[in-house]
């Protein structure tokens, strides 16, 4: 399910539908597609379909996704009833901490920068405004104990939340061996973050895993902080990442198919999705959970050809790959006619 902040945006139905369509052509997978909100296209946000969410980019965004205004959001929220995924992060606050920490150039000084603060104040707006109205809120990639504790004293039934394998397995520490890769919106935080966000994963405050992947380039990665774009690329490795804690016993792999396709499939109402069972799409991977191999960028199928995660040892990668009740990965090799469809969601 991708996000609107590409060229171009997704804020219409006519992106919408060039996505779509470019997706049926060649995608061997299924794909969903959010819709941007502009903070001037409350049409389009209620009508456009299919879409699996209306996203808000409420901080570290610039041009006509950030929406950073309470009654702008407030008007979003208080008309429809679809899915609306916030990007919580405090645009003002970190407009100031810009300002505070200009001139310093370590890619470390960027957790600093967007804190756990900025993101814990978006967070706090963005329940406010759905408990008023009652609408469906998703708190996407969130990275902070601050949030996970918010949610833990309330999170009313009809808000869900995500955590990113990055998240909850790479913090700050990871500047000094990585450098401006470990850059990400939200940033990476502190080892104590991660601990609480893996409870509130393990106890059911935190809903599911999710990648938020951003596959810029090494060359992108390269141009030196503050100038280097943030993200990481998370798809192919967040499975077997997640299976490796899995057998190193810091969850189940049960719960890792919960967190990675049941919960999903529920939260976003895609409909004879995430289960093994009759009447279910065959949508089904088939992994090896005796063999470990280290993340080589060489044997990625990302574009940007990098991982975080280069070197480390994981288990529970595919073997083969079922779309559609269609083989479409099988040891090694895709089979490129196989097609993708297009995933329907309930409103």
């Amino acid at each position: 399910m991708e996000m609107p902040n590409t060229r171009p945006l997704t804020t219409n139905q006519a992106a919408l539908d060039d996505k779509l369509r470019r997706a049926a052509e060649k995608s061997l997978v299924n794909y969903g597609f959010f819709i941007g909100a502009t903070g001037d296209n409350l049409a389009e946000l209620l009508q456009a379909k299919p879409v699996c969410g209306i996203k808000i980019f409420m901080g570290s965004m610039h041009g006509p996704l950030l929406i950073d205004r309470e009654p702008v959001l407030e008007e979003i929220f208080a008309h429809g009833n679809r899915l609306i995924a916030v990007h919580a992060e405090d645009q003002d606050r970190i407009l100031q901490r810009r300002q505070q920490f200009a001139g310093i150039t370590d890619p470390a000084i960027h957790s600093q920068i967007q804190d756990n603060q900025a993101a814990l104040q978006a967070t706090q707006l963005a329940l406010k405004l759905s408990k008023k109205y009652q609408r469906r809120l998703h708190i996407l990639h969130m990275s902070t104990a601050e949030e996970a504790d918010l949610l833990r004293q309330d999170k009313p039934a009809w808000v869900t939340a995500e955590v990113t394998p990055q998240h909850l397995l790479l913090n700050t520490s990871a500047y000094e061996t990585i450098g401006p890769l470990a850059q990400m919106n939200p940033p990476l935080r502190s080892p104590h973050d991660n601990e609480v966000l893996w409870q509130a994963l393990l106890d059911g405050v935190i809903d599911f895993i999710a990648t938020d992947h951003a596959p810029h380039t090494l060359e992108e990665k390269a141009q030196g902080y503050p100038n280097t774009p943030s993200g990481m690329p998370g798809v192919e490795t967040s499975m077997a990442l997640m299976l490796t804690q899995a057998m190193q016993g810091r969850c189940t792999v049960p719960q890792v198919a919960h967190w990675m396709s049941t919960a999903v499939a529920e939260a976003y109402r895609i409909p004879n999705k995430g289960r093994i069972a009759p009447g279910y799409d065959a949508d089904l991977v088939l992994v090896d959970l005796n063999t470990y191999r280290p993340v080589r960028r060489e044997e990625l199928q990302t574009k940007c050809g990098w991982s975080p995660f280069e070197g480390w040892e994981l288990t529970g990668w595919a073997m083969v790959t079922i779309v559609g009740g269609q083989v479409v990965y099988e040891y090694g090799k895709l089979h490129t006619d196989v097609r993708g469809r297009a995933l329907t969601f309930k409103e």
